[in-house]
Order: C-alpha cells, then sequence, then structure tokens
C-alpha cells in the first residue's frame, strides 16, 4: 500500500511537471528578430552631397529648363541659364516657374544664392521661395521660405528656412549673400478623405546648410501671407520656385534633384 501511494504521487508529480514545462517559452533565439525580406533596393549615392543618387529625378543639372514651365499658364520657364546657373529673370511677366511632373511624397536637394551686392531689408532682400507642393497659380501651395537672413532682422516665421508664416526654423544657419546655400528637405505629402476633408497632415524636415531647422513639421495647411493656414485637397503636386520681384539683382539656382518616395 506504502509503495502504490509512493508510485502515485510520483506519477502526478511527473505529470505536474511535464505540464509546467510544456507552457515554459522556449528561450529566444537571435534569429527570432532577424528578417531577411523585402531587401532594400541599392542606391548608388553620387560623388558628391550635392550630386543626385542614381534614382534620382535631376530637375536641373545647369543646361537647360526642359524640366520647368511657367506657374501662370504652362509655356516653357523663361528664367536664365548660364553657367551651370538658373536665375530668376527680370523679363516682365517671367514669374514663377514650376516642375512639369507632379510628386506628392519626396526628398529635394536644392542649392541657391542670394546676390553679393543685394540690397533692402526685412523681408525685401533676397526674398524668393521653394513651393514644395504648388496647388495653383500664383503663390498657392506650401511654401519653404527662401531670404538672406545672414544679417537681416525679419518676423521669424518668415526668415529663411521656416515654413512661411507657420514654423520658425530651429537655427539659423545663414551663409553671407553670396555664397551658396543648400536645403535638403524630406516632403511628407497630406491625405484627404473623398469629401475633401483632411485625413492625415502634411509634414515637413528640413536641413539647411547640413544643419536641422524643420523636424518633422505637421503643417497646419497652405501658405497664407494673411489669415490662417487651410488645407485643400490635392493628390500630387509640381514643386514651384518663387519670383517674388522686390530684390535687388536675381536669386539663382543649382544643383536640384528630387527622389520619390512612397
Amino acid at each position: 500500500m506504502h509503495i502504490h501511494s509512493s508510485l502515485l504521487a510520483f506519477a502526478t508529480l511527473t505529470v505536474v511537471t511535464v505540464s509546467l514545462s510544456a507552457q515554459q517559452p522556449a528561450a529566444p533565439k537571435h534569429e527570432d528578430t532577424e528578417v531577411y525580406e523585402p531587401v532594400p533596393p541599392i542606391v548608388t549615392p553620387g560623388a558628391t552631397d550635392s550630386a543626385p543618387p542614381s534614382d534620382a529625378i535631376v530637375l536641373f543639372d545647369g543646361k537647360n529648363l526642359d524640366q520647368w514651365v511657367s506657374t501662370k499658364d504652362k509655356s516653357p520657364a523663361q528664367w536664365t541659364v548660364a553657367d551651370g546657373i538658373l536665375t530668376v529673370s527680370k523679363a516682365p511677366g517671367s514669374g514663377n516657374i514650376e516642375t512639369k511632373h507632379s510628386f506628392k511624397n519626396y526628398q529635394l536637394h536644392i542649392e541657391w544664392r542670394i546676390p553679393t551686392n543685394i540690397t533692402g531689408t526685412d523681408q525685401a532682400r533676397g526674398n524668393s521661395g521653394v513651393f514644395l507642393a504648388s496647388t495653383g497659380t500664383g503663390d498657392a501651395g506650401y511654401e519653404l521660405q527662401i531670404l538672406d537672413s545672414y544679417n537681416n532682422k525679419t518676423y521669424v516665421n518668415g526668415q529663411a528656412g521656416s515654413i512661411y508664416k507657420q514654423a520658425i526654423p530651429l537655427a539659423n544657419p545663414n551663409r553671407k549673400p553670396g555664397e551658396w546655400q543648400t536645403y535638403n528637405v524630406i516632403w511628407t505629402a497630406p491625405t484627404f478623405n473623398e469629401d475633401g476633408t483632411l485625413k492625415t497632415p502634411a509634414y515637413a524636415t528640413v536641413f539647411f546648410n547640413g544643419i536641422l531647422v524643420q523636424n518633422h513639421f505637421e503643417l497646419k495647411g497652405e501658405t497664407r501671407y494673411i489669415g490662417q493656414p487651410f488645407y485643400k485637397k490635392y493628390d500630387t503636386a509640381p514643386i514651384k520656385l518663387q519670383a517674388h520681384g522686390d530684390h535687388s539683382e536675381p536669386i539663382s539656382f543649382r544643383n536640384i534633384w528630387v527622389r520619390e518616395l512612397k
């Protein structure tokens, strides 16, 4: 009788031990957190940071304006190309220019230069802009401001590196007039519901001369000179360069390229 009881107790203990053992998770392995697909596409970087990578769409390579049209009527862009540089035209009616193609989400590289002999103060000192999405004629869209902010006082949400009238830049890394400045931008376009209401807002991350000045800033809507920003439904849009018209000498651009992002 004593032996039977001992065997029964042993059997019960064995069952409980096996049951508890079955409930214990297996020891983690390094393979559990290793992912092999999808494999990222190979992109060959440019020879320099300003040179376009292999998957970029070159918008201006110093040769012509084949990728650009007039914002006003979509006719060929009339700005000046000389010595590998694109310069705002002084010709009456030349106006803003924008890309022939439309974009949604992208990475943009663009270099710009304020003339050495710039005059004026405040907003009338090398004023221009990169419209990250051009949603109509004139100045409709979402503007990243260009201005001589090296030694020029103005409202801080309108200085170089600002999302115009919305976001103050995190720093002022401007170089002197006559020196080349660089914007590297990540643009996340807004999305909309079928009825035109906003689904997700736009975001902009901007590096200005290698310095972060906009850190995934959530835009409140399109640029407005007067009044509050608001969103209007669109899907894709061109990138626009502004001919502001109130600077003494025209602003110049070079090395413009874009990478489309999903």
